[in-house]
C-alpha cells in the first residue's frame, strides 16, 4: 500500500477498531489479563466458551473464572516472567459451563501499556475438528435422507391417489350410509396419510416465514406436555430476556421442539426434570459460516441417558432406543432445524442428556 493509501485507510479504521474487529472474528476464545490477574477484555468467543459476558467477567479473577487450577496458575507465573506456557488436553469444568470442555491453552505476556505486566489467555476446543466434522456427516446424511424420502413418497402417493379415487367412486354408489361412512374414513385417512408424506419429505417447506420469539414457541410446547403429563413432570426455565427474533416457521419449530420434548419425557417415564434454557451467542459458526448472531437454546432432562451405541446416530432416521418408536421424531427435527439454518446437537450420560439448538439471527458476517 502506497503512502498516501496507507494515510487514508489509517484515517478510516483505527488500529483498536482493527484490533477490536480481528479480536471479535477469532473462532479462538481469547481473555486479556491485567497485571493483577483480573479480567480486562473477552471476546464472543470466550464469552461463549464460558457462558458468560465481558461485563459480568470483567474485574474477576482469571484463576475463578478459568477452573484449571495449578497448571494455569503455573503458566500465569511464567508469563509474568517473559515466557509463553501452552497447555494441552486441559479439562475446563466449573460453574460456568453446562458440561465439561477441553481445551489447549496458551498463556503469552503482552505489552500492554500498564504499569504491570499483562496476558493474553487462548483457549481452542479440542474437540472443535470432531464437532465440525459430526457437523458435515449429519448434514450429509440428512440430504441423503431427504432424498431417499422423495423417491419413496413418490412410490407412496401415487397408490394413495388410487385408493382415495376408488373410495370416492364407491361412495357416490352406495346407498346405505353406513357403508359410505366406510368410505369417508378411507378418504380421511389417505389424505391424512397424504398430509403425512409432505411433512416427511418437506413438502410444506418454509412457506410461512415470520418473525418471532423462540421463548413463544419453548413456552408453547411446555403448557403443551404438563397438560399430556400433569403430574411427575417439572420444568426449571433458565431463559436469557435479551435473545432476538429469529426467521422461520412457527409452526415447524413448535414441533421440532416438541418432538425433543416428548422424547425426554418418555425417557423419564413421565417423572422427573425438564431444563430450557436460551442464551444469545456471538459470532458462531453454523455450517462452516460465520454469523455475527445466533440464539442457542437447549433442553435438559434427568432421565438414565442415551444408549452409549446410539449416540453418534441418534438424529439418523429409523434409529430408535425405544420398541415402539418409530425413528422418525429425532430426524424430523434435525431436518426441521437445518431448514432454518441452524443446529442440534445431543450430548448424553446417566441422569443428564441435552439437546441444543443453534439458530442463525439476520445475515451471515
Amino acid at each position: 500500500m502506497h503512502h498516501y493509501g496507507a494515510n487514508v485507510f489509517q484515517m478510516k479504521y483505527s488500529q483498536a477498531d482493527v484490533s477490536r474487529a480481528v479480536l471479535d472474528g477469532l473462532k479462538a476464545a481469547v481473555i486479556l489479563v491485567g497485571a493483577d490477574r483480573r479480567v480486562i477484555f473477552m471476546n464472543p468467543a470466550a464469552e461463549g466458551l464460558l457462558d458468560t459476558s465481558t461485563q459480568r467477567g470483567f474485574g474477576r479473577d482469571v484463576l475463578d473464572l478459568l477452573p484449571m487450577g495449578m497448571t494455569l496458575q503455573g503458566a500465569l507465573i511464567a508469563a509474568e516472567e517473559g515466557a509463553t506456557t501452552t497447555l494441552r488436553e486441559e479439562a475446563l469444568q466449573g460453574p460456568m459451563q453446562a458440561e465439561g470442555v477441553t481445551v489447549d491453552c496458551t498463556v503469552s505476556p503482552i505489552d500492554y501499556g500498564t504499569d504491570g505486566p499483562c496476558m493474553i489467555v487462548e483457549l481452542s476446543p479440542v474437540d472443535q475438528l470432531a464437532r465440525m466434522t459430526r457437523e458435515t456427516t449429519l448434514h450429509e446424511s440428512q440430504g441423503a435422507f431427504s432424498q431417499v424420502a422423495r423417491a419413496l413418497a413418490h412410490e407412496i402417493k401415487n397408490p394413495l391417489g388410487g385408493i382415495r379415487g376408488a373410495a370416492q367412486l364407491l361412495d357416490a354408489e352406495l346407498s346405505d350410509k353406513d357403508l359410505r361412512e366406510y368410505t369417508r374414513i378411507i378418504t380421511h385417512e389417505t389424505d391424512r396419510l397424504n398430509g403425512l408424506v409432505d411433512r416427511l419429505t418437506g413438502g410444506y417447506g418454509a412457506s410461512q416465514r415470520e418473525s418471532f420469539n423462540l421463548h413463544s414457541v419453548l413456552e408453547h410446547v411446555r403448557k403443551l406436555t404438563q397438560v399430556e403429563t400433569p403430574e411427575g413432570l417439572e420444568f426449571d426455565r433458565d431463559y436469557d430476556p435479551s435473545i432476538p427474533d429469529i426467521l422461520g416457521d412457527h409452526a415447524q419449530m413448535t414441533q421440532a421442539v416438541l418432538n425433543v420434548v416428548r422424547n425426554a419425557v418418555q425417557a423419564m417415564e413421565g417423572r422427573g426434570c425438564i431444563r430450557l434454557r436460551t442464551r444469545v451467542r456471538r459470532q458462531c459458526t453454523i455450517h462452516h459460516a460465520r454469523h455475527r448472531l445466533a440464539v442457542e437454546a437447549s433442553i435438559t432432562d434427568n432421565g438414565p441417558g442415551i444408549d452409549p451405541s446410539l449416540k453418534e446416530r441418534i438424529f439418523f432416521p429409523m434409529v430408535t432406543g425405544r420398541p415402539d418408536g418409530t425413528g422418525l421424531g429425532l430426524a424430523l427435527t434435525q431436518e426441521i432445524i437445518s431448514r432454518h439454518g441452524g443446529l442440534i446437537a445431543c450430548t448424553s450420560q446417566p441422569g443428564e442428556t441435552a439437546f441444543t439448538l443453534l439458530l442463525p439471527v439476520g445475515a451471515k458476517t
